[in-house]
């Protein structure tokens, strides 16, 4: 069984810690329980309790009205917003709870019911896509083990990688070519993947290097390949100096490309960009380049 603090649970469910002891005295919502000194912690059934308060609060129940409910009501209430709701939450907000009960029949149904429903594509572009936001964050707050990262990384690596192999081949005069890559001590690949798939998508061809590849061998395979873009992401934390360091490398290896960035570090840190480099902040971002050079 997994302990969580307070702060792991305001960080899983957007609800803030000082609301959640609110919740906790004045509708006794969840019992934290304690270790043998007295250390209050919170279990699974807690997390998940909380997860789903949270998706109904959003969808304007008042906590008073929730906490009144039966699992039953909770249950088909939920459901009705995940019909209703063109925004997603409901789905992103199930598949962090599989990934951290590590429930692989239950996060395959939730993303196979999403494919019925929205088609392969939207999935990936509208749910997939808030939801490696969402373990960004999570992994980089600590709040989440490498083992349960590893675990749900692997599932929808494994539906990614069946997507890009039933792109067709990138063919014709006006095909661009991206070099991706994750740099040194960067292993968190998912985003690279789908970033993959929207290029091969967008009928470009690929060179894809994958994680923790050093600057260096970059210079050696431009002798080798042309390419058109580079592409790289951060979510790993890095000291601003770090990140600085590697924008001035790849600048004065590749002066002459486009250099595109992405990734959570990126939108919370202020690096000096030069002008051949392009933040992307979000997968339609990318979209919205590729449409442009095509």
């Amino acid at each position: 069984m997994i302990k969580y603090s307070i702060r792991d649970l305001e960080k899983l469910t957007g609800i803030k810690a000082h609301t959640i002891r609110i919740w906790e005295k004045r509708y006794h919502l969840i019992e934290p329980a304690r270790t043998q000194t007295n250390i209050r912690y919170y279990t699974d059934d807690n997390l998940k309790k909380l997860l789903n308060v949270s998706i109904l609060n959003k969808y304007g129940l008042k906590i008073s009205s929730i906490v009144a409910m039966d699992t039953e009501s909770i249950n088909q209430k939920l459901l009705d917003i995940s019909y209703k709701d063109s925004s997603y939450n409901h789905e992103v907000e199930s598949l962090v709870l599989s990934m951290i009960e590590m429930d692989e029949v239950r996060f395959d149904k939730i993303l196979s019911s999403a494919i019925i429903k929205l088609g392969f594509e939207h999935t990936i572009t509208d749910i997939l896509s808030k939801f490696l936001e969402k373990i960004g964050v999570l992994w980089q707050t600590g709040t989440i083990t490498p083992a349960q990262e590893h675990f749900v990384s692997n599932l929808i690596r494994q539906k990614l990688i069946m997507a890009i192999d039933g792109q067709n081949p990138a063919t014709g005069e006006h095909t661009k070519v991206f070099m991706l890559f994750l740099p040194e001590q960067e292993y968190h690949e998912l985003g690279l993947l789908f970033t993959h798939y929207l290029i091969k998508k967008a009928g470009h061809q690929v060179i894809y290097l994958g994680q923790n590849v050093p600057i260096s061998d970059l210079s050696e395979i431009a002798g080798i390949r042309h390419f058109d873009y580079i592409f790289t992401s951060i979510t790993c934390s890095m000291p601003n100096d770090t990140i600085q360091r590697l924008l001035t490398k790849m600048q004065e290896l590749f002066s002459e490309k486009t250099i595109l960035l992405s990734g959570y570090l990126f939108q919370h840190t202020t690096p000096v960009l030069s002008k051949n480099m392009m933040l992307l902040k979000s997968p339609r971002d990318l979209e919205n380049f590729l449409e442009k050079i095509n």
